[in-house]
């Protein structure tokens, strides 16, 4: 059986094609009798719009692509979800691309993306630095709206998480547990969020000895790292290792167990993001909880205002949203029964 077509429905319904293209369009006001049996004739015909004919008329696929810098982080499905939701909700659907941290293999995506012809582009950068020139020539063709990491300033909007109040959060609590000989176990390069992270540790931990801005070890965003990181902080006795994330907290609480080293008696692990995996470790983590919905909300809503005045060279904003301390067992107040350590998410 041929789908149905908007004569069908004109057909069915007794009105025009023009009547019944203006019903299912929205683009012009229609009495509600009217509009009623346009659509009741629609759906008992089955009817579906062509959106590739659509996209010619209108000049726009209906279509977002979204660039990631890894989708085997489990933070970033989590996120995927909530943007493919806030965008449907804004009639919109999702053309996903992972550039497995790859600058080069990004630009590629992004250009891939837009000979797609995507009415706009969210990005979550590889690199600050070498990422930059692809986004920037992007933002020039389309809206785009940088998540999470950075570019750098002067090239898009921008929404993440407030990495430096989250990591003051994470400082703030091991010195309130007793914890003085703290190592940070972050990612190297130049991502914004892990540069920024890095640097909140540095501007922070004076306060719990002066020593500790110094004991930093840097490899990247993984639990291999965590592992290694570990046999390579271990001789400076660490009584808390801060964690760039939740993956490579993971990773330095299964060495540290390997080692023999009571968590958290012997020493405290936090972590960043709060993964699922986070509450699921034993013991579980204390993490940087990253309001995802409300980031995915927030992109929406600046992509939404960018497409509603095509063209508009209003002034950037970037948006920076209150990040939540979730204290779990990995840095209980030593010698305690472990009931200040209960979640708070």
């Amino acid at each position: 059986m041929a789908d149905a077509t908007l004569r069908d429905v004109a057909r069915a319904s007794g009105c025009s094609i023009a009547t019944v293209s203006r019903v299912l369009a929205g683009t012009r006001p229609v009495g509600p009798e009217t509009a009623r049996r346009v659509r009741e004739a629609a759906e008992a015909l089955g009817y579906r719009p062509n959106q590739a004919a659509r996209a010619l008329r209108s000049r726009s696929t209906g279509t977002v692509g979204l660039v990631l810098p890894q989708i085997t982080n489990p933070f970033y499905p989590a996120l995927v979800r909530e943007l493919t939701h806030a965008l449907h909700a804004d009639g919109r659907a999702v053309l996903l691309a992972d550039c497995d941290d790859d600058p080069a293999a990004e630009a590629e995506y992004i250009d891939d993306l837009l000979s797609r012809r995507v009415d706009a582009l969210l990005v979550i950068p590889a690199d600050e630095r070498r990422s930059r020139d692809a986004v920037a020539a992007a933002a020039a063709r389309v809206p785009l709206v940088l998540m999470d990491r950075g570019c750098g300033p002067g090239i898009a909007d921008s929404v993440a998480v407030d990495n430096a109040a989250g990591m003051a959060l994470v400082l703030g609590h091991l010195a309130a547990t007793g914890r003085r000989r703290v190592c940070y176990l972050g990612a190297d390069g130049t991502a914004s969020a892990a540069a920024e992270r890095r640097a909140a540790y540095a501007a922070g931990a004076a306060v719990l000895d002066a020593g500790a801005p110094g004991r930093v070890a840097l490899g990247d965003f993984s639990v291999e790292w965590g592992r290694a990181a570990v046999d390579l902080v271990w001789d400076a006795r660490p009584d808390a290792l801060v964690c760039a994330n939740d993956l490579i907290a993971v990773g330095a609480l299964q060495r540290l167990q390997q080692r023999g080293a009571d968590v958290p008696g012997d020493v405290a692990v936090t972590g960043f993001d709060d993964i699922p995996m986070a509450a699921l470790a034993a013991p579980g983590i204390t993490t940087v909880r990253q309001p995802v919905a409300e980031l995915a909300a927030e992109a929406t809503q600046l992509l939404s205002r960018r497409l509603a005045a095509p063209g508009s060279e209003g002034p950037q904003r970037a948006i920076r949203l209150a990040p939540e301390l979730v204290v779990r067992e990995s840095s209980a107040v030593r010698g305690g029964d472990g009931a200040a350590a209960r979640s708070t998410g």
